[in-house]
């Protein structure tokens, strides 16, 4: 991504030149780390939820939130993180359907195939009432916190919709909590209009609100999963503790609830602890347990037993990927593990041995270096990024040993990325296309942040070589080009880089106007 579409347009070219300039200073001395499968834009992934009126969830909650992951995707300026991980419009098999399985007597929905969930992914909000409750539990659920449990009744009440000065209630305990009621339906007044808000809910609400929970947010997950409201206040902060003690960061509580609210559901022993203690088994360490579960939280609505170590078998036995990489690829894409891998495989091992001719060992090696792949979709993912590079020349053969080589290729933006360091390889470097398949790391190197300053910057120094520019001064880091090629500090090829990328916006900002 380019640095300069990270700032905002100002009015005045001075200041403009002055908050570049600062902001290009501190960022180069700021190393920020991302879970590499965080997906980057929201528009081109497929959601299956639906909100109550019957349209679908988008996978982030709001515009707010889609932006906040894009920057926190984009972790190194010198290497692009495009991802396009889309999925098949009708292609509904990439994640496995629902079916109902007895746990002690008692029905519930689980995945077929290869995923089996635990519980019921989904919650209908139009006509459920806290009395439909019952029949949502789901394995590792706390038996005790609903109202609705062991032969108690509770009705939905909606605080607002009565009045706490009446003197006919007869009760004592009115009188007492009139004050701090009245604070809350003052705070909760546009949750309440949204949804049939319970008293009983309020504790719960302002615990969760510490997390930076709105109501929004709130309305969020009583779409999602309206029994999580109802949780005891006592039990969600345990599990919500426990989980910030395996390495959740505090911010990502807000996320995790928005996305997977059941979580407050499940039990400490009888689910958090095995959901962690499998991710420990597959090599995964301990500072990366809290970023695996921020990033795909659903794993804990899948069956250990039955949903998550088959699929873990069948990456080793039937996909092919050593088990001693397993750890690496759920790190690299926490998703695969909930996601309908036998379909997602097959279908696109076909496609790539059919349209490239890819042997099978090849494909294995992609989807261990780049597992997002199998979320990628094959008619706005793979083909449009294969067929460019057809279109600037490149033979099969060539093309498979660059995505075998660099398979994230086909994550990057046509327009965007893939298109400009083509133009700037030929126009500028004049460099043929077939020595991309010498060094296909040209084309996740940033074009503003590392390929048109060394190059500029050797021009300037009069050390670019004559005929085509060597890919290979742009791979190592700062320190090695400074001193292998250019032969000066790294201060001064960093204060050459931010006068030109000023130099750049500048141009930007004056043909905008």
């Amino acid at each position: 991504m380019s640095v300069l579409s990270l700032y905002p347009v100002f009015t005045n070219p001075s200041t403009t030149t002055t908050f570049l300039h600062s902001r290009l200073h501190t960022r180069s001395n700021t190393h920020r780390f991302v879970v590499s499968s965080t997906h980057s834009n929201p528009k081109i992934l497929k959601s299956n939820k639906k909100s109550r009126f019957g349209q679908p969830l988008s996978l982030y909650d709001d515009e707010e939130e889609a932006e906040a992951e894009t920057e926190d995707d984009d972790d190194d300026d010198d290497v692009e993180k495009d991802d396009w991980l889309t999925a098949d419009d009708d292609d509904e098999d990439d994640f496995a359907e629902t079916q109902e399985y007895a746990v002690n007597g008692k029905r519930h929905k689980s995945r077929k195939g290869i995923n089996t969930r635990q519980g019921n992914q989904k919650s209908s909000v139009k006509d459920r009432g806290i009395g439909s409750l019952k029949s949502s539990q789901s394995p590792g659920f706390d038996e005790d916190q609903l109202d609705v449990r062991k032969g108690r009744n509770s009705t939905v009440a909606n605080p607002y919709r009565t009045s706490y000065n009446s003197k006919e209630v007869g009760s004592m305990d009115v009188d007492v909590k009139e004050e701090p009621m009245t604070k809350n339906c003052i705070r909760y007044k546009r949750l309440s209009e949204e949804i049939d808000l319970d008293v009983k809910w309020l504790p719960l609400l302002n615990y969760l609100s510490t997390f930076g929970l709105k109501e929004s947010h709130f309305i969020q997950m009583y779409e999602r999963h309206m029994p999580s409201l109802q949780i005891n206040v006592c039990s969600a902060q345990e599990r919500l503790e426990y989980l910030l003690s395996v390495g959740v960061k505090q911010r990502d509580i807000r996320r995790i609830l928005r996305r997977q609210p059941q979580i407050l559901e499940y039990t400490v022993e009888n689910n958090l602890k095995s959901h962690v203690a499998f991710l420990m088994s597959l090599g995964i360490p301990n500072s990366r347990i809290g970023q695996i579960i921020a990033c795909a939280p659903s794993l804990f609505s899948y069956s250990v037993e039955n949903s998550l170590k088959p699929t873990v078998r069948y990456l080793v036995e039937e996909v092919g990927i050593n088990e001693k990489n397993i750890g690496k690829v759920v790190q690299l894409s926490p998703q695969i593990l909930v996601q309908r891998i036998d379909i997602s495989w097959n279908t696109r091992y076909i496609f790539l041995s059919k349209e490239l001719g890819a042997p099978r060992d090849n494909v294995v090696k992609m989807v261990t270096k780049h597992p997002q792949l199998l979320h990628y979709s094959i008619d706005d993912g793979f083909l449009p990024r294969i067929n460019f590079l057809r279109s600037i020349g490149m033979h099969n053969s060539e093309i498979l040993k660059v995505l075998t080589s660099l398979t994230q290729v086909l994550s990057l933006s046509l327009e965007d990325n893939l298109k400009p360091k083509y133009m700037y390889l030929i126009n500028e470097l004049r460099n043929e296309v077939q020595s991309l398949t010498k060094y296909p790391m040209y084309l996740s190197l940033s074009l503003d942040q590392r390929i048109r300053p060394r190059h500029r910057f050797l021009v300037s120094l009069k050390k670019a070589p004559k005929g085509p520019f060597p890919l290979s001064s742009l791979v190592p880091t700062d320190e090695s080009f400074c001193q292998q090629w250019a032969g000066t500090s790294v201060d001064k090829y960093l204060e050459f880089r931010q006068r030109l990328l000023l130099k750049d916006f500048a141009n930007k900002y004056d043909k905008r106007g």
